[in-house]
């Protein structure tokens, strides 16, 4: 097994598909996708793409920390008692554990994620 992966930004295996669990859910109905690619430290680091179409959700990071680079789409991103931030192609941000705040999909976006959970 290689120590080196690389990331598909366009895989063309069947992604896994979700929405926002009801508690969550602000506005829209957001279909999610999720392309795993790599799992390491006993499934503790995830990575892979993922992709939301527009609508708004509250996004709760607990104990996780999670790297995001945007490949397409627009993303505005509201920290509970913050700002909000804009996010587009290009942009990379990290989301650390207890971030709490408002995931709202502009255009449908897509993006790489590191997952990294205790």
């Amino acid at each position: 097994m290689s120590l080196l992966v690389t990331i598909d930004t366009d895989p063309n295996f069947t992604a896994k598909e979700a929405t926002p669990a009801p508690e969550r859910l602000i506005s829209s109905n957001p279909l999610f996708k999720t392309w795993a690619q790599d799992a390491s430290k006993g499934e503790k680091v995830l990575t892979g793409v993922w992709e939301a179409t527009p609508g708004e959700h509250h996004s709760i990071k607990g104990t996780t920390y999670e790297f995001c680079h945007i490949i397409s789409g627009l993303v505005e991103i509201e920290e509970k008692g913050g700002e909000t931030k804009t996010y587009r192609a290009g942009d990379s941000f990290v989301m650390k554990p207890g971030f709490a705040g408002v995931w709202r999909t502009i255009e449908t976006v897509r993006k790489i994620y590191i997952c990294v959970y205790e």
